[in-house]
């Protein structure tokens, strides 16, 4: 669907799994912290993908006025979801909202992380020098 899907995805797990281990030794109630947290990982992981049908989606309309309306109309939708999945979140008390706000922005954290992963993982592979000898 989209070279960095993958990519961003992983990074949300990655941060999922160091949020989860740095703070749940911090906190009295653990199930709801977790829960809470993973709540929001897989919220962040939906609308990952969520925005990668979109863009490809619009990539292809042939109107760019549709495809403007088509962005703005599944960004406003995915928040409202949000929204409703936080609102549903506190009122059964299913997890904590402040952990599931924290994984949500793990779709934030990890966008900005992943250039820097990238160059890091092609160093490892020594694809830059593969690249310069070329």
């Amino acid at each position: 669907m989209n070279n960095a899907l993958p990519g961003l995805v992983i990074g949300i797990i990655v941060y999922g799994i160091v949020i989860q281990f740095t703070g749940v030794w911090f906190v009295a109630d653990k199930l709801r912290y977790s829960t809470g947290l993973w709540i929001g990982i897989a919220a962040a992981i939906g609308m990952a993908i969520n925005l990668a049908t979109v863009i490809r989606d619009s990539v292809e309309m042939e109107s760019t006025e549709g495809a403007n309306r088509r962005i703005i109309t599944k960004s406003v939708l995915r928040y409202v979801i949000v929204v409703i999945l936080f609102f549903i979140l506190g009122y059964f008390k299913l997890g904590n909202l402040f952990t599931a706000f924290i994984g949500v922005f793990g779709l934030k954290v990890s966008a900005y992380l992943q250039p820097v992963f990238y160059r890091l993982a092609d160093r490892i592979s020594g694809g830059s020098e593969q690249a310069s000898e070329s």
